[in-house]
């Protein structure tokens, strides 16, 4: 927490036209110039190196937007973009969060934007082009889902909740998330894997997940998402009294998130 006084409505109101802005236009650009055979073939080297120039081009195209419009801020982008600022506000930007899904053509990718203030997120954005759909939150202000309010499931009894969760990429992390899983999925509903968390936490706003917890996230994979979930009435958590992060984070309807929270702690699903 901080000391400052909260920003202005109509700093948070610039902000999150803002958002809304960058995110339609990054969405745009990545929908609109994915190459149809992009999974099977390229014109660069691989794939691969598609999908990186259009991380890049994303970052781009939302840094350039916020120096034009704000140019006093900060950014800390997933692609390298970082400057500190001056006007107390800092983006946290993932240009394209679920690159796999993207590269595959699956439809859980998104463009996802977080506006802090002094260190608490205020505004966040989650444009997912492949679903048209947009989720925004603004602090005290609840979730949206395409201008309509949305908000967390009821939370079930546990062997009813479905759980998405998400892997690293590194063998020996992947191995100890994949014994968390084993642990975990004879308890609840279901697991879903969707590859891309700042989805997976819209979808815990909105009731298509009872919860979610990954470990191995970074603050452009969860900022704007995490925001949306407790917006939407979710809890979010990291390791119990602390908040989502690097080690682990947790979101879920209040009912779900007491039960799977001590559990992913006991199971140490917060180290490899």
């Amino acid at each position: 927490m901080t000391d400052h006084a909260p920003p202005s409505e109509g700093l948070t109101t610039e902000l999150l036209e803002l958002a809304r802005e960058m995110a339609a236009r990054a969405g745009a650009l990545l929908r609109e110039s994915r190459p149809d055979d992009l999974g099977v073939s390229a014109t660069k080297s691989s794939p691969i190196d598609v999908v990186t120039e259009m991380d890049l081009a994303s970052e781009k195209l939302i840094t350039s937007m916020i120096a034009e419009a704000r140019p006093e801020d900060g950014v800390l982008g997933e692609e390298g973009a970082e400057t500190s600022g001056s006007s107390g506000v800092r983006w946290v930007v993932d240009p394209l969060d679920g690159t796999v899904n993207y590269l595959y053509g699956l439809p859980s990718w998104a463009v996802s934007l977080a506006a802090e203030y002094h260190g608490e997120t205020v505004v966040a954005v989650v444009a997912v082009p492949s679903r048209g759909e947009t989720f925004h939150a603004v602090r005290g202000g609840g979730a949206w889902r395409d201008g309509q309010p949305v908000h967390c499931r009821p939370s079930p009894p546990m062997d009813q909740a479905l759980i998405g969760t998400g892997f690293g990429y590194q063998q020996r992390r992947r191995q100890a998330q994949a014994g968390v899983v084993a642990r975990l999925i004879p308890q609840v509903r279901d697991i879903r894997r969707a590859g891309a968390a700042a989805v997976d936490l819209c979808d815990v706003a909105c009731g298509r997940l009872d919860g979610f917890y990954e470990r191995g996230l970074q603050p452009w994979d969860l900022a704007a998402g995490d925001l949306i979930a407790r917006e939407a009435g979710a809890l979010t958590g990291g390791r119990p009294g602390e908040r989502p992060g690097g080690e682990l984070t947790v979101a879920a309807s209040p009912g779900v998130f007491e039960r799977l929270q001590p559990l992913l702690e006991d199971w140490g699903a917060w180290h490899d």
